[in-house]
């Protein structure tokens, strides 16, 4: 059991980081796309979410070309040794890029429900944007950023493709929940992948309950 307990230190330590991470870039992405028009809006929109409808060993693929040695952001690109590949931070970057489109697209969402006239009153009182943005548009969207975090963490939480493909399965340093049911299952370890199926069930139906009550409450 101590492999499953390693397992799943690391899927909440890798999908968590992601999750701040992704948040961090998507709320203002999304406040963005959300309230401007610039040309390229479209073009940028489907570049965001294009990793949800690709494979996700596809996206592995790319950042593995783009992390190589002698690839764009490798160790003979940049003249020293990011230390990405084969470690947890690896796995970041794969639950990152993967559970980002639902992130983004729940976060835009949440800013479009929200009456810019609610903004735009704030602003005549005297406050700044950025005032205006802490005080008036992030409390009134906090329930569906929340939801878009608890998704974001799921997604990241359930990751495979991509993470095998630049993390690859390292038992105690990159082998997440998701790894270790295929481990578990090719090895004919059974009762360990049933304990980790459960607890991938379990806290998979908790998180969507989770964000269709915040759901919910954003459209009432």
């Amino acid at each position: 059991m101590e492999s499953t307990s390693s397992a799943l230190w690391l899927t909440f330590k890798i999908s968590g980081t992601a999750t701040l991470l992704v948040l961090l870039l998507a709320v203002p992405l999304g406040y963005l796309l959300s309230r401007k028009q610039f040309p390229g809006k479209l073009w940028l929109n489907a570049c965001l979410v294009l990793p949800m409808v690709l494979p996700p060993t596809a996206v592995g693929y790319l950042l593995l070309s783009l992390l190589a040695d002698a690839g764009p952001l490798g160790r003979e690109t940049l003249g020293f040794d990011p230390d990405l590949l084969l470690t947890w931070k690896a796995g970041v970057l794969a639950a990152a890029t993967m559970s980002f489109p639902i992130v983004i697209r729940t976060v835009k969402v949440t800013f479009d429900a929200i009456d810019p006239r609610l903004e735009a009153m704030a602003r005549t009182l005297g406050h700044g944007r950025l005032a205006t943005f802490r005080l008036v548009t992030l409390p009134l969207g906090l329930r569906g950023l929340s939801a878009a975090a608890i998704l974001g963490f799921m997604r990241g939480m359930g990751e495979f493709g991509a993470t095998v493909m630049i993390a690859g399965n390292i038992p105690g340093r990159t082998q997440t929940l998701a790894l270790a049911i295929f481990s578990a299952d090719q090895a004919g370890r059974d009762a360990e992948a049933r304990v980790l199926l459960g607890v991938a069930l379990v806290s998979g139906l908790a998180a969507v309950l989770i964000a269709e009550y915040l759901g919910q409450g954003r459209r009432t």
